[in-house]
């Protein structure tokens, strides 16, 4: 099965004080309408950072700082096999503007469960209700 290695934007408020966080609904393919941390693929010779970084300016034209790895996802979709790494990250320019997503909301740990997440993306939600406020 093939891999696709890709890189996924825990966005909050505050990298200090994490009272919310950032997710986008897919605007394409087959998972459209599904919520997920944006991101995407790693393209060759990037570190996972540089990709996110890269990532977050094409898809929401906000530049961002990375911060420390969450977790890395392995999950296996039905045609390929998703390697993500996701990391926290906060805005440091830029209006977050969805050039991609259909939709976006800001979550905090009592919403998080409010949206349908895409499967790879659901993984990561009781890591992430555990480290935010």
């Amino acid at each position: 099965m093939k891999t696709v290695r890709v890189v996924a934007a825990v966005i909050c408020d505050s990298m200090e004080k994490k009272n919310k966080i950032f997710a986008t609904a897919r605007g394409y393919g087959e998972f459209k309408g599904g919520w997920e941390f944006p991101g995407g693929k790693i393209e060759e010779g990037e570190t996972p950072e540089e990709a996110l970084m890269r990532e977050i300016k094409e898809e929401l034209d906000t530049d961002i700082i990375v911060g420390d790895l969450i977790d890395t996802i392995e999950y296996d979709y039905p045609t390929f096999h998703l390697s993500m790494d996701c990391f926290f990250a906060e805005v440091v320019s830029g209006h977050l503007e969805l050039k991609e997503a259909e939709a976006a909301k800001w979550l905090t740990k009592d919403t998080l469960d409010s949206v349908d997440w895409l499967p790879a993306d659901i993984t990561l939600i009781s890591k992430i209700k555990e480290m935010i406020k």
